[in-house]
């Protein structure tokens, strides 16, 4: 029987299933493990199932070395030293296309909090301060028959894209190559996008090149009462940029999922009325969350039995 250890808790009766299948190991611990901790749960394991808080090292494979499977609960994989699993003989895999409607779902929900204002309206409300309907009060930014960009169109891009059309609104985005998901979107450049749209969605993955992407002169470049949405990764927005520039004025308002350092938070956003955040549960409805640990115990599960990867990384 293959000894597979699971990083974090998942649903009991997924568990369950793993015990039936595997020797497991089940990692309880709720805060960031540090990397002698992760060795310590890896190190007799053949399968790993992770989650994007685990650094999977160079210096974790060499202290883990009958690990065969990294299977990670994320469609990204930025967690995982790739290049030193494939070296090593390692599969790793991800968990697309599960999450990709809920996922847009949110992104939906941040953009029509962020530009409509719910969070402001509600606390407004809570507190006992609405005592009268004026015509002023708490006006939002239409979303119906605005121009959309999109930055980064994959699956999850193209599903954002298609809800747009209800809203009437004129969509295009940015990526490196045309994208056989953008729909009716048409494909621009980034300046272009950034000056053009009222809302900014940014859904690509975090690497190298997607660092800080989103910086202060790319603020600057958007317009003054535009909307920006983070479902992708927070090192992709330069945080203190962004929160300097909403300081000043600029920007009608943001929604973000994801942070950089998360679950560290940058203390600038909690003073800015007009920022909605979310600790990165865009992919949190119970049957796609249940549905990515499924497919990552698959992935894992198909890979010590000798057969291929669902969703092969490298």
């Amino acid at each position: 029987m293959n000894n597979i250890t699971l990083t974090r808790p998942i649903f009991p009766d997924q568990i369950s299933q793993l015990q039936s299948q595997s020797a497991l190991t089940l990692g309880e611990k709720v805060a960031a493990y540090t990397e002698a901790e992760i060795i310590d749960l890896l190190k007799n394991a053949s399968g790993a199932i992770t989650t994007l808080r685990e650094p999977i090292t160079a210096a974790v494979l060499d202290a883990c070395p009958h690990l065969k499977v990294i299977s990670n609960i994320a469609v990204g994989y930025n967690n995982i030293d790739v290049a030193a699993c494939t070296a090593r003989g390692i599969v790793v895999t991800n968990t697309p296309d599960v999450l990709t409607e809920t996922t847009a779902d949110f992104a939906w929900a941040l953009l029509m909090a962020a530009a409509r204002r719910l969070p402001e309206a509600e606390r407004y409300l809570r507190d006992g301060h609405w005592q009268h309907w004026s015509l002023n009060q708490l006006v939002g930014k239409d979303v119906h028959g605005a121009t959309l960009g999109i930055i980064g169109m994959g699956r999850i891009g193209g599903a954002i894209a298609s809800r747009a059309v209800g809203f009437g609104m004129k969509v295009i985005y940015h990526n490196r190559r045309p994208s056989t998901d953008a729909g009716a979107a048409q494909l621009c450049s980034m300046d272009d996008l950034l000056t053009q749209s009222d809302f900014v969605v940014l859904v690509v993955p975090y690497n190298a090149d997607t660092h800080h992407l989103i910086n202060a002169q790319h603020i600057a470049q958007m317009k003054p009462d535009a909307v920006l949405v983070n479902i992708a990764r927070g090192g992709v927005v330069d945080d203190a940029a962004l929160i300097a520039a909403m300081k000043q004025g600029h920007l009608h308002s943001a929604g973000l999922d994801v942070f950089e350092g998360e679950p560290a938070l940058n203390p600038g956003y909690l003073s800015l009325p007009n920022v909605v955040l979310t600790p990165h549960i865009a992919s949190s409805s119970e049957t796609t969350r249940r549905a990515m640990a499924q497919l990552a115990m698959n992935n894992c599960l198909a890979v010590l039995a000798g057969k291929p990867a669902l969703n092969r990384v490298n």
